[in-house]
């Protein structure tokens, strides 16, 4: 297996989201997601939008371009998920299960 997996970077990517959802700041790309008129149907356009540059990336065989769609889509998943009320750690654990 390439690499390691720092878990650290998920944690701190998640408390960065439920930071900004808490604490709304103008500047931030996060909260101003979370606050859009559209609501929840504002994020859940920006998951169908990276989900459909990922699939491309990855079809076309961009490697490069791959990493960064998913990384944009995991992004707006977590996003997604803060914006349903849905815990970070429910889905972990879920994942957890399923390993055994």
């Amino acid at each position: 297996m390439k690499g390691t997996v720092d878990p650290a970077v998920i944690a701190e990517l998640w408390a960065v989201i439920c930071e900004r959802a808490d604490n709304p700041n103008e500047s931030s790309y996060t909260s101003r997601l979370l606050a859009d008129k559209k609501g929840i149907d504002k994020v859940l356009e920006k998951v169908g939008e990276e989900a459909t540059e990922f699939i491309l990336a990855v079809k076309n065989g961009k490697n490069e371009r791959t990493v960064e769609e998913t990384a944009d889509l995991l992004f707006h998943i977590f996003v997604a998920l803060r914006g349903a009320g849905v815990d970070l750690s429910d889905v972990m654990q879920e994942l957890e299960k399923r390993r055994k």
